[in-house]
């Protein structure tokens, strides 16, 4: 590897004949060259934090300050009679009332303008702060005189210059604590629609003893937590939802991401995954240089950046009892992991500080393609490693303790941790058919478990690139959100169609930089006997699981955002009651349902649970059930339903949620050691619908002339209950929504394609409901 060159870039021997030192001069070179990155790297770094440390003030400002001062010492302008008393405290400062009254008045002043200075700036972001905790602005179609007085003052404190990615993150605000009476009337309400009148008096019962009783203790820990941290939630969350779950993290945790529908740039596969790999180390050099903007609601509000840091270079590590997240840093992961018919390679994307060029990734791809030399074959159980990623959690932490720690493997290992994401190449090519529509399903399971032995599901990002060029990604969920994920996806893809990457042949255009490249090299690993039969069970594990896992994708192109936008009603809202009704008619029931809402209004805010069972969404959905029923009620109903539903999703976007309160309360009553029978019903309750919608273009980077209409991305995830669905959606344009629904086929309730099909089916009908109201 690269760091075994550069340790022996100076070697000295001690014989009979005196010291013998040879130095090896390339190697030398690589280690000054490695150590004026590191250097540059921590200045810039520095730099950075200074820049955003005093944010929203400038360093300009502090430039015009001094120059002021040294203008003003120099004309011994005084118009407020303020000199005198200046050199009066120089007089008393020791080392100073030797010096003549001029530097005396100098240094003094400085001093002052400096600490003025920080003062001024210090309350700047403290008034920032304070206007951002105002939330009022969400639940305004039209801005009042209030909101856009406050917006006036948002732009005047933000500045005039362009802030870096993390300039925001000391003026954001802290997650407000919720009252516990808020909370449990926000839970009895939302809970009231799916309990019958006798279950819903002794939910109540449930409630008012926990609010006062063992409730009140609960509350009164958390808010000392809340007082010392920076978000009472994040940290608990990822360590108890995701580091500590000891489920497989295939289909249970992990999602995917799937390419832009409709659309592929070229057919060459070392193309297209060098040129995405190129698009995403360029995107991975904005996050390090922090010169990728915040993103901000309505071009004011800026959301929180934290996610965006550990994109690259991350792995999760099993561990017996819990896992930990490994994140190295940027100077270390500057090569990627290829994997190619079970075959690991270390690629290195630098040369003499130089990223590659999308050419030069090409050639290292191809020749990895190229080796499938008899002299090089695949060790027994190489070709399913990865299948150990895909075990249950503990038993995945024995097995690394017991083979990854030491040794050939322990190096191995090491380097695809440090990669800064992995990079599978597969044989088979995928195809988008609208006449097949299960050629996009198959696409769907392929990266969201593959085999079960051909994803590395520990590792941040894994990009899989198909034999005909079609990618996409399989995504560790404890470091990140899609939405941190879906903004990686959009500037690759922009910088992509951007560049004009490909020839007419679909090679990546231009030539490669003069100069030697180190070849990629394979990583070799020590496979012993009882090893390879532990592959062999994972696989075998892993495979059996995937079989369980039905999953279905819709590309819906009937109608999108603009059809239902002219229905006055918010596309999310509207595809929920969609959902709603489906299940409704399917099972004569409605359930708990999960819709993710991001929180990152807050500092580092992460996500909220939005519960789109609401009394007004029950109503409408009876009234569509009840022919009986007109369709002016049932329009009607409709409308009330999505507002409401905008309306909760609103309050969990600004902390009125009710499950993560909830779910810290139950981790405090655990680390007492407290029962409460409310908190135990509560978390034990299954989210039979689990949904997320992903939010597309968020920069507006695909809004552009150079882009199709019909570019869209889309994903999804696994079915959180044994009995419920999995539904992802995507509202990707005017005319296009992508939907992926996944079951367990072990659950004869459920049909992932019917259900899918039932949901187009009630979106059309509703929006059949106002062309009744056009006509």
């Amino acid at each position: 590897m690269a760091e075994a060159r550069l340790a022996v870039a100076f070697q000295f021997a001690v014989t009979d004949e005196g010291v013998n030192i040879h130095l090896d001069k390339r190697a030398a070179l690589g280690v000054l060259e490695a150590a004026f990155r590191s250097y540059r790297r921590r200045y810039y770094r520095l730099r950075n934090r200074l820049a955003y440390g005093m944010f929203p003030a400038t360093p300009l400002s502090l430039l015009a300050l001094v120059l002021s001062v040294l203008v003003g010492c120099y004309f011994q302008l005084d118009p407020i009679g303020f000199r005198s008393h200046v050199l009066a405290i120089g007089d008393r400062i020791p080392g100073v009332r030797s010096l003549k009254p001029l530097f005396q008045e100098l240094i003094v002043n400085l001093c002052l303008a400096l600490v003025l200075w920080i003062v001024f700036s210090l309350s700047q972001r403290y008034v920032l702060r304070v206007l951002l905790h105002y939330h009022h602005w969400i639940f305004e179609r039209r801005p009042s005189v209030g909101t856009k007085i406050w917006g006036l003052f948002i732009t005047l404190l933000s500045g005039p210059f362009k802030p870096m990615l993390y300039s925001f993150q000391p003026s954001l605000p802290s997650l407000p604590l919720p009252s516990l009476g808020d909370t449990l009337s926000r839970y009895l309400k939302s809970v009231q629609p799916l309990l019958s009148d006798e279950e819903f008096e002794k939910m109540k019962q449930l409630a008012y003893d926990f609010q006062h009783g063992v409730g009140r203790k609960l509350q009164r820990y958390l808010f000392l937590k809340y007082l010392w941290s920076v978000n009472y939630v994040s940290d608990w969350w990822e360590q108890y939802v995701y580091l500590r779950s000891r489920s497989p993290l295939m289909i249970n945790s992990n999602y995917y991401a799937v390419d832009a529908m409709f659309h592929c740039s070229t057919e060459v596969q070392a193309a297209r995954a060098a040129s995405m790999i190129h698009g995403m180390m360029l995107y991975k050099k904005l996050l390090e240089s922090e010169r990728l903007e915040p993103l901000m609601l309505r071009g004011l509000i800026p959301l929180c950046s934290s996610q965006y840091e550990r994109t690259f270079g991350t792995t999760r590590i099993p561990g017996i009892e819990q896992d930990t997240l490994r994140h190295v840093d940027p100077d270390e992961c500057r090569h990627i992991v290829a994997v190619h018919q079970g075959r690991y390679y270390v690629v290195p994307l630098y040369s003499r500080g130089r990223l590659l060029s999308a050419t030069e990734i090409e050639g290292q791809i191809q020749r990895i393609l190229n080796d499938v030399a008899p002299s090089r074959p695949v060790k027994n159980g190489e070709l399913k490693l990865p299948s150990l990623t895909a075990m249950e959690r503990g038993e995945w932490g024995k097995v690394y303790q017991t083979f990854f720690t030491s040794g050939h493997n322990r190096k191995a290992m090491d380097m695809l941790e440090k990669a800064s994401f992995i990079v599978f190449l597969e044989d088979e090519a995928v195809t988008y058919s609208k006449d097949d529509p299960t050629k996009l399903n198959e696409m769907g399971r392929s990266l969201l478990h593959g085999s079960g032995w051909n994803r590395w599901f520990d590792k941040s990002v894994c990009l899989v690139v198909f034999k005909n060029g079609r990618m996409g990604f399989n995504i560790e969920h404890s470091w990140a959100d899609a939405p941190a994920v879906g903004l990686m996806l959009e500037n690759a893809f922009h910088l992509e169609v951007q560049s004009n990457r490909f020839d007419a042949d679909g090679h990546c255009a231009g030539e490669a930089t003069s100069g030697p490249l180190r070849f990629p090299e394979r990583l070799d690993w020590d496979l012993n006997e009882e090893l390879v039969d532990t592959i062999e069970r994972a696989a075998e594990d892993a495979a059996k699981r995937t079989e369980n896992l039905q999953l279905r994708i819709v590309v819906h192109e009937a109608f999108g955002k603009k059809a239902i936008k002219n229905c006055k009603v918010g596309p999310d809202g509207f595809i929920q009651m969609a959902i709603q009704l489906a299940f409704y008619r399917e099972y004569k029931k409605f359930c708990l349902t999960y819709e993710a809402s991001m929180m990152r209004l807050f500092r580092d805010g992460r996500t909220e649970t939005v519960r789109p069972v609401t009394m007004q969404s029950c109503t409408f959905v009876e009234a569509m059930c009840n022919p009986e029923t007109s369709k002016e009620k049932c329009r009607q109903l409709l409308r009330d339903a999505c507002e409401n539903h905008q309306q909760v999703a609103r309050r969990a976007m600004i902390g009125e949620g009710v499950d993560r309160h909830l779910f810290c309360l139950y981790v405090v009553s655990k680390a007492l050691k407290v029962d409460s029978a409310f908190l135990q019903q509560v978390l034990g309750e299954p989210w039979t619908l689990s949904t997320s919608q992903t939010p597309h273009d968020q920069t507006g980077a695909l809004k552009t002339d150079e882009f199709p209409t019909h570019v869209s991305f889309g994903g999804g995830f696994g079915p959180v209950a044994d009995d419920g669905y999995g539904v992802s959606y995507v509202v990707a344009g005017d005319n296009h929504i992508f939907f992926h629904v996944s079951s367990f086929a072990k659950c004869l309730h459920t049909d992932c394609s019917r259900f899918a099909d039932r949901i187009c089916e009630c979106m059309a009908e509703m929006l059949a409901l106002f062309k009744t109201e056009e006509q």
